[in-house]
């Protein structure tokens, strides 16, 4: 007989900054991150009810390619105007990708993480309850 595992009960993505400072302004000020737990060389940030983003201070940073950051809105032309606004610089405007049913556009952090800003167009992902 198969047991059920146990539940997970959050998820944290860490990143890794050089400049602490810079980067911390950048998800507290302009992607207006609640700050969930501050441990003094790295802070969590609530993105929703278990999903963070941590950042640490590191002497040297790893390489960041290869990661993308997705935050997920219903409002991606909010977010890039709000954000637009606030001198944030945009690879990407947004655009709908027909492959994936997506609308999303791409930023950088201050560490040159990849930050996708996505809705999904897909009715299955509603169907999941968390979308």
């Amino acid at each position: 007989m198969h047991s059920r595992p146990p539940a997970w009960d959050a998820q944290v993505t860490f990143c890794y900054t050089t400049d602490f400072e810079a980067t911390t302004h950048f998800y507290e000020s302009l992607l207006e991150l609640p700050l969930a737990l501050d441990q003094g060389a790295c802070r969590i940030y609530r993105v929703r009810d278990g999903a963070f983003i941590g950042v640490c201070r590191r002497d040297v940073a790893p390489e960041s390619d290869g990661i993308i950051l997705t935050l997920v809105s219903d409002d991606v032309d909010g977010w890039y105007a709000r954000l637009e606004a606030r001198g944030v610089v945009f690879e990407k405007p947004p655009a709908f990708n027909p492959k994936f049913n997506i609308y999303h556009c791409f930023l950088r952090d201050p560490n040159g993480y990849l930050i996708e800003i996505q809705r999904f167009d897909d009715p299955a992902w509603k169907a999941h309850g968390d979308g």
